[in-house]
């Protein structure tokens, strides 16, 4: 590895750009593999459970076939 020059993101995009899009892909290649073993696998976050999600709340049958009424009440439209 160059650790001894500095090289920007900027600078080795601009170089890359300069090779055909074969030689490109050549280059990519060979460095993504690297990369993906280099980064830490993700760790899976853990999820916020929503039992109790409705805690506190009182729905009704009636709530329900009310909105049920206001969801489907212009279907089927005539302009579809």
């Amino acid at each position: 590895m160059l650790s001894s020059i500095d090289v920007t993101v900027n600078q080795v995009v601009e170089l890359l750009r300069k090779l055909p899009p074969r030689q490109q892909l050549r280059v990519l290649s060979r460095v993504l593999p690297e990369l993906e073993h280099a980064l830490p696998a993700a760790e899976a976050k853990e999820r916020e459970s929503l039992r109790g999600l409705w805690r506190g709340l009182d729905v009704t049958e009636e709530d329900i076939a009310q909105v049920r009424r206001e969801m489907w009440g212009h279907f089927p439209r005539e302009d579809v």
